[in-house]
């Protein structure tokens, strides 16, 4: 990891709760820096992909968007959007190993396509 003084810090995985991709690096909270306020949908999400609700294993509690390929299943880890896409936080990346519980919660696809109406021959007679 890279520390804000330009140092480069050694970390090891077990130790990770999650890796937050911001915005903004100097947020001005040192408390909450990745200002991750709301961690599940306040309704059904729009977005495109697997919603997905994650149990920590120090029993936090965390929704997003998940993209619905292989990489959920290759990967060391899971990769979400948060549900509040406003905020300091694009997006999530949760460790295999912190991980308590996984669970899908609905698959988000895109709108069913309208079959095409049959073309009709017109009557000549």
């Amino acid at each position: 990891m890279l520390a804000l003084d330009g140092k480069v810090l050694s970390l090891e995985l077990r130790t990770i709760k999650w890796l937050c991709l911001v915005r903004d690096f100097n947020s001005g909270e040192p408390d909450n820096p990745e200002r991750l306020l709301r961690k599940t949908f306040a309704g059904r999400p729009r977005t495109e992909g697997l919603f997905l609700r994650a149990t920590l294993t120090d029993g936090d509690l965390i929704e997003g968007i998940a993209s619905n390929d292989l990489s959920l299943l290759t990967g060391g880890g899971i990769l979400l959007t948060p549900p509040d896409t406003r905020s300091n936080t694009q997006r999530l990346w949760i460790p295999a190993g912190s991980l308590a519980a996984l669970e899908v919660v609905t698959v988000i696809g895109a709108a069913a396509k309208k079959k095409p109406s049959e073309e009709r021959q017109e009557s000549l007679f």
